[in-house]
Order: structure tokens, then sequence, then C-alpha cells
């Protein structure tokens, strides 16, 4: 059966979160899922995002989706990251209040990556590690035109996706950050940062890599 699917409005501390919650009935846990720079079209309904909410959905986590600040029906002005991450940090303690204290999965797409990074981090700093993270196209390093993306160091069980022929975030980039990582990163060779007609290798290797 196909999860259920609604638009919902988070009141948090940070201000207005509008997400799309994708609910497979009595969820293992919260899967919080990161879209593009919101300043260049980057919205929940994204096809890579929506990839992902949908293969966390079928593993059986509560899949939500929010636009950033300042997207869609979310209040505010974009922030660098730097407020992003405390709203989905305050998002997650409102998922959770509404639907469980369940475990936290992350997931996320080129900025949405990288602002997942700094989530990460800051539930490990608070004695409250997500339960796993799967990111793609991660903006890491610099970016011509945009700036440089200071991405945070992961966890060794992070499942990490790029494509071979990204032309807005430089494999190098995503390489140069994981070397010191040691951190594995799966190349999908001939996929650009768009993921065109490659979506479907995506989820297969979320899904079989996961084991949480």
């Amino acid at each position: 059966m196909r999860p259920s699917e609604e638009v919902c409005r988070f009141d948090v501390s940070t201000g207005i979160i509008e997400a799309i919650v994708e609910n497979p009935g009595a969820p293992r846990g919260i899967a919080l899922v990161c879209h593009p720079h919101p300043l260049f079209g980057g919205e929940n309904t994204n096809k890579v995002v929506q990839t992902l909410a949908r293969v966390f959905a079928h593993l059986g986590y509560l899949a939500v989706r929010p636009n950033f600040r300042g997207v869609g029906g979310s209040t505010g002005t974009h922030n660098d990251g730097i407020g992003e991450s405390a709203d989905m940090l305050a998002l997650i303690e409102e998922a959770k209040r509404r639907y469980g204290e369940l475990p936290v999965a992350l997931a996320g797409y080129s900025f949405g990556a990288y602002v997942q990074t700094r989530v990460a981090r800051a539930l490990a700093e608070s004695g409250r590690p997500a339960q796993g993270m799967a990111i793609v196209g991660t903006a890491a390093g610099h970016i011509e035109g945009l700036r440089r993306y200071p991405t945070e160091a992961v966890a060794k069980d992070t499942i990490v996706i790029h494509g071979g022929r990204d032309e807005t975030v430089p494999l190098a980039n995503v390489l140069a950050w994981a070397e010191p990582l040691d951190l594995p990163v799966v190349v999908i060779p001939g996929a650009d940062h768009f993921f065109h007609r490659r979506l479907h290798i995506i989820r297969d290797i979320v899904v079989s890599a996961w084991h949480h």
C-alpha cells in the first residue's frame, strides 16, 4: 500500500515550516529529506528529493520533506544554511512531538545535503545522533558563482552518492571532502547534478545500503 501524502504546517520556534509528509502507517522512524538551494529554484517537489522521500517511506519511515525558509508556505528568508539548520533541528523536535519519539534518519540533495551535515553534527553533539544519513549531489567546497561550502564531517556509514559528470558540484570537491574522513563515495557514471534518467539508481543504492 502506498503511504498517505499530505501537506502539513509545523509551527516551530523559528517560524512556520511547510512540509510534505508521507506516512507509511506505524512508522519505524522519521526521515527528514532536504531540498536544493532555494535561491536557484530548490523546493520540496524536486525529483531527487521526491525520490529520496519515497525510498524512506518504502523503508517504513515517516518521510518529512520541508520547504526551507522563504520557500512555499515556509516563513523567513534564506540564511546560507545556518538558519536552515536551526529550522531543521526545530522541525525534528516538533515532528517527534507530533508523531512520537522515533529514531531520526537524514537525507538531502545538493544544498539540502550540506544542511544535513550541519544537522547531523548538531544531533551528535547533543547526544542524540541520527540513525543514519543518505546525501546526494552534496554541496562541498568552492562552487562557481555561489560560495564555499564548509561541509561537516559525517558518520562512517553515511551513504554518499554523486554524479560522475556533475558540473554544478564537481566530483573532485566531494572526493576532497570525503578523503580525510575515509568516507566512501558512490559515483553514478554519466550522471549530471540533476540525475536525469538516473533516479532509479539512487533509489536502488539507498535501498540496498540502508541497514538500520
